[in-house]
């Protein structure tokens, strides 16, 4: 959650300890994890190139020639586990001209951490057509004008990339054949020239492909290009049955697909021969004389186990960061009811875990859900969006007026007699509440998983759930540990008040993020609105301490609270605050202003910040706004560039993801000249700009 901004001129002892340790840890994964990311404007460079002259009424062939940079990569039409195609749209004389087929050359296998991709490591070319216009005098030279878009990816990230690509059509009698195209046509599959058929027994597919016994088998796989179909990272197991030879390839382990036809590229050898053939129904026969297949190349990598257990971990350390403080008063008085009884210990236990685990999974299905449909969203992505900040700025309101006593209600977690319900609730609103943060161990994690496939970043968000839950869970499950937690008493009732105290910091913080969001009028209507909730709620805690139920007007008005808000406080969303200036000069964060600052030869300091994010704040408060980096940076000639995701940004959203970050905050140092960049920890200690400026890193 957010919170005030803490001083500029330092952090008090206790919290300058908290950063050194956090620092340590965070320095300790970078070194054994991280790895920087390169930053350059295109990974793959990419050609239009056009087959001669073309007749009126006849197709011309295109090319659209890749050249990827070493230890990078593009996609096959089907990426297979991760990644994504080609796509492209042209433009004839002005005019929108629909293209052929998007033909490519067979691809390569490449297997990360148990995940199939389908790619090319080298230069290739991908070949389509467009039919010229059948009134178009000879003699025309129209402009040809295609926006490409694409993926390029080492072992460690994935940048998007696009480009408006240009090329001239000649219109006229065909030239002389072309000998670049024709190397490029013999790069495409060919064509079986027969009728494959597959079945499925036993839990797999088995695809009978009529293919010669002459023809020799060199490393033989097949790629599927229907998504959703196959596990592509599983063995493919290849037989022959004399001219039959018959490919063995299990179902997708999520949410498969059964085809009707089932297409795809046979690749022959390792020097890329293959055929191209669609497979309809039909019986495939059983046995055979097996063929020795070849194993994908693997690539030193991080496991997927390894990022679970990441993502393990920092949700386990959200517990103690500075973002979750607040929510940490909800747990405290249902962590101390839990000696009552150990049965109704273990199943507020696992009642809690059940809530945070499902609200972590919520996130994640809808911020992938948000990604697939082209939205440019990252972790935290709800905080992004004024109205769900005036939302939590009620509902925090309200359990700060609970945590007073200004009424009774089952708060989650607040009732006499705890309850697994009450502890579900307390669970969702604890994930809710400290997914702004992204901490050490999990910055990695979460940038993994908007980047996997669907069901390996399920399995991370519910790990970073399950890490959240375990400190409850473990004093459930635990007589040992419950039995230190105080003994219920009169103290509850102090300590509950004092609990007050955080809830209503966060309310004010999120009165000031509402403004930060959408402006001072809208952050004016959510607090009006707060005031009739808070004066419903009042009336409300007088009937009940004289034993009278809500009454229907009281209930009234707590009900039009938020149908109000949904009303009126949309059309009162204006713009984003300007950022206030600081003690160290910025400039707003653009992918151009990085290239022009980089082509100065100067340091270059990036940093992506939120309002919402109160450890981009602690780190403004005690290592960049400070005199001495402000200074030194001075010194150094260092360009700051500073990124602010308060409200959604695709260009940010962008460079995160290039960064393998799924969220704020992230820093970037750019060392003068050509060096690469260096990827700092989340959590910088005060003296850590100004030793990079001097050179002493």
């Amino acid at each position: 959650m957010a919170g005030v901004e803490a001083p500029r001129k330092g952090v008090c002892p206790q919290m300058q300890r908290y950063l050194r340790l956090v620092a340590g840890l965070v320095q300790a994964v970078l070194l054994l994890f991280a790895n920087p990311a390169l930053a350059a404007p295109t990974h793959i460079a990419a050609q239009l190139l056009v087959e001669g002259p073309a007749l009126p009424g006849d197709e011309v062939t295109l090319a659209v020639r890749m050249r990827p940079e070493q230890g990078w990569h593009g996609y096959w039409q089907n990426p297979g586990d991760a990644g994504q195609g080609m796509t492209l749209k042209a433009w004839l004389g002005g005019s929108e001209q629909p293209l052929g087929a998007l033909r490519y050359p067979v691809p390569e296998t490449l297997l990360i951490a148990g995940l199939m991709n389908h790619v090319y490591e080298h230069e290739y070319a991908v070949l389509t057509s467009l039919r010229v216009p059948r009134q178009t005098p000879p003699g025309t030279i129209l402009p040809l004008r295609v926006e490409a878009q694409w993926l390029a990816c080492t072992d460690e990230i994935c940048v998007p990339e696009s480009g408006t690509l240009t090329a001239q059509i000649t219109v006229g009698a065909r030239g002389a054949p072309d000998g670049q195209f024709d190397k490029w046509r013999a790069a495409l599959p060919a064509p079986l020239g027969a009728q494959a058929r597959f079945a499925s027994a036993g839990g797999r597919y088995r695809i009978g492909i009529p293919l010669p016994a002459s023809v020799r088998l060199d490393a033989p796989h097949l790629f599927v290009s229907d998504a959703s179909v196959v596990d592509y990272a599983a063995p493919q197991v290849f037989t022959r049955q004399g001219d039959l030879l018959v490919v063995e390839l299990p179902p997708a382990k999520f949410a498969p697909v059964t085809p009707q036809t089932l297409s795809g590229v046979l690749r022959l050898s390792r020097t890329g021969d293959g055929v191209e053939l669609t497979a309809v129904p039909g019986a495939v026969p059983a046995g055979g004389t097996p063929v020795a297949g070849g194993a994908a190349p693997v690539r030193p990598q991080g496991s997927f186990a390894l990022l679970v257990a990441m993502a393990l971990a920092g949700g386990l350390l959200l517990n103690v960061m500075p973002c979750v403080f607040p929510i940490l008063s909800l747990k405290a008085l249902s962590l101390a009811r839990a000696g009552e009884s150990e049965a109704q210990a273990r199943a507020e236990g696992l009642a809690y875990t059940a809530g945070v685990v499902l609200a972590c999974l919520g996130l994640g299905v809808l911020l992938l859900a948000l990604r697939a449909a082209g939205e440019e969203v990252g972790w935290a992505f709800q905080l992004q969006e004024p109205l769900v900040v005036a939302a939590l700025l009620l509902l925090a309101a309200a359990i700060t007026a609970n945590l007073l006593g200004v009424y009774e209600f089952s708060v989650p977690g607040f009732a006499s007699e705890g309850s697994p319900q009450g502890a579900f609730a307390t669970g969702l609103l604890a994930a809710f509440a400290a997914t702004p943060c992204t901490g050490p161990f999990m910055a990695a994690a979460m940038g993994a998983a908007l980047l996997l496939p669907a069901a390996q970043a399920l399995a991370l968000f519910a790990a970073l759930g399950l890490g959240l839950a375990l400190p409850f869970l473990a004093l459930a499950y635990i007589p040992a540990l419950r039995r230190r937690l105080p003994r219920p008493g009169a103290w509850m009732g102090r300590f509950r008040t004092i609990m007050a105290v955080p809830m209503g910091l966060t309310a004010i913080a999120l009165v000031w993020l509402a403004s930060r969001l959408a402006g001072s009028a809208f952050a004016f209507a959510a607090c009006l609105l707060v005031i009739v909730m808070l004066s419903a709620l009042v009336v409300l805690g007088r009937r009940q301490r004289h034993g009278l139920a809500g009454g229907w007007p009281v209930m009234l008005a707590l009900a039009m609270v938020p149908v109000l808000g949904a009303i009126g406080l949309p059309g009162m969303v204006r713009e984003a605050s300007a950022a206030a200036a600081g003690i160290l000069p910025t400039k707003p964060f653009s992918e151009a202003a990085l290239a022009e600052a980089r082509a100065k030869g100067a340091p270059v300091f990036v940093y992506m910040t939120a309002d919402w994010c109160l450890t981009c704040k602690v780190n403004e408060a005690a290592a960049i706004e400070r005199e001495d980096t402000a200074a030194a940076f001075k010194a150094a000639g260092v360009t700051v560039l500073r990124g602010d995701w308060t409200r959604r940004d695709p260009a940010i959203t962008r460079y995160l993801t290039a960064q393998g970050a799924a969220g704020v905050p992230l820093y970037m140092w750019y060392p003068a000249g050509d060096a690469p960049p260096r990827q700092l920890p989340q959590v910088l200690t005060p003296a850590m700009l100004a030793q990079l400026a001097e050179g002493g890193d």
